[in-house]
């Protein structure tokens, strides 16, 4: 039965978070299980219901790495069509630095590990990175790209619009 609300013909893209954090001039990356194969990403995820874009990142870090982080700035909006879905990304990058290390934190079931890469490192990844994402987000914060936490706002709920 097809959905008859009114909103059902809403394109919807996925909203997704991630994180550049770096230690000198490494930065930290997941390798992750997706689709049966392993590929290679920032600590990024989607955003959760009732969460705003900060509580995201700063949460999908933790749960992927096991590191705590600080969030300095927002890199950028990225919008890109997945090749491993087909469905439109809208993805929310920010700057953070790490605070402290739970080595003995489980990460999420599909990551493999979290390790620290040079940006050549990175980009020798080629084809096994998860998205041009990546690079892009990277490239714009070694470019001198940082916009401030505060142009994001997130309204509580039952707030008047």
């Amino acid at each position: 039965m097809a959905d008859s609300s009114p909103n059902s013909d809403i394109w919807r893209p996925h909203v997704t978070v991630a994180c550049v954090v770096t230690r000198g001039e490494r930065y930290l990356m997941v390798e992750e299980e997706v689709a049966g194969r392993l590929v290679y990403n920032q600590p990024a995820g989607h955003l959760d219901d009732h969460e705003s874009l900060a509580q995201a990142a700063l949460r999908e870090t933790l749960e992927e790495t096991g590191w705590t982080v600080e969030l300095q700035h927002l890199i950028g909006v990225h919008q890109w069509r997945s090749t491993e879905h087909g469905d439109a990304v809208v993805r929310f990058s920010f700057a953070a630095r790490a605070i402290s290390h739970d080595p003995d934190r489980p990460l999420d079931s599909d990551i493999r590990r979290a390790l620290w890469l040079t940006r050549e490192e990175i980009a020798a990844l080629g084809e096994r990175l998860r998205s041009p994402m990546i690079l892009q987000s990277i490239d714009l914060w070694l470019g001198g790209q940082r916009l401030p936490l505060e142009i994001l706002s997130h309204l509580p709920e039952g707030e008047p619009s």
